[in-house]
């Protein structure tokens, strides 16, 4: 523990040099309007990014603390377009979109906002103690979750799709399906098989997730606009001076404790990400504490669990990083990427020999969290103005936001006609009352799936028993089976209640 102290000290003494501290401002501002452009994300922010960071001859402490601001400036930043537009900024800003937005819908755009500030930051800081705490001793026992572990996990958050989302778990389950469905388009990167491409080489490497998010998303949103516009049913959305009260954050505190320990424990795990995570800490509060099923409606816990969960996985995911030199998420690959830039290997002897980035970095990391606080509530009533746009001049920005973050990421013009495509499938989704988070969550963790359950049977040489050998498979396996059991359970006892009651 001393150790820790000390380091945290050497590292505080780093970060808190003016240069470093205007670095960690100028990366969580610049990554909050990076975050704030529909599907851009971190990953993407930080990748654009790093080329600047490398050129601009910064030591390699202060050109990591740069790029972390970033990342998770751009964390919280994906939640302004999901909370204000419906579109989510990245994956793991899909559950954001469940509860932030009819909040937006309902007047209290700035509450919201200033909620989702406040569960980012008590999230992200949560992570960070963790990971000064218990960094190293956690991330040698994630390294040890293998393909079939992962398995397990992925069933498991697949079963909290079970009575995630929406009313009729039949259209959700066919929604999770749909998304397995399109994360099997392309090549088989085992077999060499051409899958679903229907002889249109643009799918050979399968659907980019930005083209799927935007799509399903953004330009779902923006026919449904139209839709309204031209009907005449489209209302002016209410703006009111709401913001985060005491009252909030007493009903959201043990969720966003709770959520911030599911998303930094399932942000270590490599591979995982933020997605999961938020997916998993939604589901975990919505059997906890929806009990008058509002979830969706605008409830203030169901924007309070993926916020502060998917801002502390951000965090765990840096603890195998720098520990192990192994990324979390893709973001954290990039991050790896610009330590190997400067000839720095990331691993348990850089808190050693290079204790300056190590420390520093973790140090940095609390005082970007605080930065971001600090930045974002005042901007929360600027944000929350977006929405008194006209909607036909709205409409067309949505429009142009979406063309370019699509474009400037993939630069395939391709891909522009394929998120009409999914716009107009999206749409007729949601004429059906299908909700398209399942959609998005099955394309995500199908992806992630298929390719563990292929590395597991490739291990075992196609024996299936190799799926429940291990102690921590088995756990979630049966975690996976109570999140289905327990509610029909309850159902079953609350409908013989009440018919007693009646007889």
């Amino acid at each position: 523990m001393d150790l820790v102290f000390s380091g945290l000290a050497q590292g505080f003494s780093v970060a808190l040099q003016p240069l470093n501290l205007f670095l960690v401002l100028a990366g969580c501002f610049a990554g909050t309007l990076i975050g704030a452009l529909p599907g851009i994300g971190p990953i993407n922010g930080v990748a654009i990014l790093l080329p600047i960071a490398y050129s601009l001859g910064l030591p390699p402490e202060s050109a990591l603390i740069l790029l972390a601001g970033i990342y998770y400036g751009a964390e919280y930043g994906g939640r302004i377009s999901s909370i204000l537009l419906n579109v989510p900024g990245d994956a793991s800003a899909v559950m954001t979109t469940l509860d932030g937005n009819p909040m937006a819908k309902n007047g209290e755009a700035g509450r919201a906002l200033s909620l989702s500030a406040v569960a980012s930051f008590v999230g992200g800081t949560i992570a960070v103690v963790l990971m000064s705490l218990f960094g190293p001793l956690l991330a040698s026992y994630a390294v040890t979750f293998s393909p079939s572990d992962y398995v397990a996990l992925m069933v498991f958050a697949f079963a909290s799709l079970a009575s995630l989302i929406g009313k009729n778990p039949v259209k959700t389950f066919l929604g999770a399906l749909i998304g397995l469905m399109l994360a099997s388009i392309g090549i088989d990167a085992n077999t060499g098989v051409v899958r679903f491409t229907f002889g249109v080489p643009d799918l050979l490497a399968g659907i980019d997730f930005l083209v799927i998010v935007i799509g399903l998303f953004g330009m779902a949103e923006l026919i449904h606009l139209v839709e309204q516009q031209s009907a005449g049913t489209l209302k002016a959305l209410k703006i009111d001076k709401t913001f985060v009260s005491m009252k909030d954050l007493a009903l959201c505190k043990w969720t966003i404790i709770r959520s911030s320990f599911i998303g930094f424990f399932i942000g270590i795990l490599p591979g995982t990400g933020a997605s999961v995570a938020s997916a998993v800490a939604y589901g975990a509060e919505k059997r906890i504490s929806d009990t008058e099923n509002t979830f969706g409606t605008g409830n203030p816990r169901g924007l309070a669990a993926p916020e502060s969960a998917n801002n502390a996985a951000a965090g765990g995911a840096m603890v195998p990083m720098l520990t192990l030199g192994i990324p979390g998420s893709g973001t954290t690959a990039i991050l790896l990427g610009a330590l190997l830039l400067f000839n720095v290997t990331p691993g348990p002897l850089m808190f050693t020999d290079r204790p300056e980035i190590a420390w520093g970095l973790i140090a940095s990391m609390y005082l970007g969290n605080l930065a971001l606080l600090i930045i974002n509530l005042p901007l929360v009533g600027l944000f929350a103005r977006m929405l008194t746009i006209p909607q036909q001049y709205l409409t067309p920005l949505i429009a142009v936001l979406a063309f370019i973050g699509v474009y400037s990421v993939v630069s395939n013009p391709h891909d522009l006609y394929m998120i009409i495509g999914l716009g107009v499938f999206g749409w007729f989704l949601r004429k059906l009352e299908f909700s398209l988070a399942p959609v998005i969550l099955g394309f995500v963790l199908g992806g992630l799936f298929e390719d563990n359950l292929r590395r597991a049977l490739s291990i075992s040489g196609g024996d299936w028993s190799i799926l429940f050998t291990s102690i921590d498979s088995v756990v979630l396996y049966i975690l996976a089976a109570t999140v289905v059991i327990l509610p029909i359970w309850f159902g079953i006892r609350r409908r013989r209640a009440v018919k007693g009651s009646t007889t």
